[in-house]
């Protein structure tokens, strides 16, 4: 195969979600000495964000955009270290977790592989993650961006709670606090004091990224 056949048979797979035809795609064109970067730009993040798109436009549903999702993990997998070794530039850090009383990570961990796929370094802490415990990660890895992910009314209120946390650490204004998850609304979101809010993976990497561009040029080079 050619390498234009490679990367159009990468988009058209990643699309529907074939998992092993992108694997082995992903593994024959690095064979024959394509850049990571190629793969990843010219063809993976094209089609999610197709995906994206056909998802706002009801043509695609939930399942669709995950198994999309999967496909393009596993090359992921394959490319990360690489990517990393050819000095390809993360456009910010993005550190998520579901919050504490809610164990649902099915929306977050699609979210995580857009965003990974936008070309954020993603630090996922899993579910069930404590107010401690966000204080504790944005210390140590110093994110742009943290998201607090709620599937239940119950737990909402968790991120007034995180919030506060941060306030009280000092954190609050050196990062920007996102919000989402299925019961989430833009007006709940201003109500508890977060910076953005998105309804669906797609939507989330398009507001991190306009969030970013607006805080860093706010600040002085």
């Amino acid at each position: 195969m050619t390498s234009d056949e490679i990367l159009a048979g990468l988009y058209d797979e990643t699309l529907v979600g074939n998992g092993p035809a992108v694997l082995e795609l992903t593994h024959e064109a690095l064979a024959q000495g394509m850049l990571p970067g190629t793969l990843l730009f010219d063809a993976l993040i094209p089609a999610l964000e197709e995906v994206g798109a056909r998802f706002e436009r009801g043509d695609f549903f939930v399942p669709e955009m995950l198994i999309a999702g999967r496909a393009m993990a596993g090359a992921m997998e394959v490319l990360r270290p690489l990517l990393a070794d050819t000095g390809v530039e993360t456009i910010g850090k993005f550190l998520m977790g579901t919050v504490k009383g809610d164990v649902h990570d099915i929306g977050k961990n699609l979210v995580n592989i857009m965003l990974e796929g936008a070309g954020f370094e993603v630090v996922d802490l899993g579910v069930q993650v404590a107010p401690e415990r966000f204080v504790a990660a944005i210390e140590e890895h110093r994110p742009d961006i943290v998201g607090f992910s709620a599937f239940l009314t119950t737990t909402m209120p968790m991120f007034k709670a995180n919030l506060n946390a941060l306030e009280k650490a000092g954190l609050r204004d050196s990062v920007i606090v996102m919000v989402g998850g299925a019961p989430v609304t833009q007006e709940y979101a201003d109500a508890v004091g977060a910076d953005g809010y998105a309804a669906d993976a797609s939507a989330t990497v398009k507001r991190a990224k306009a969030l970013l561009e607006q805080r860093r040029a706010k600040v002085p080079a």
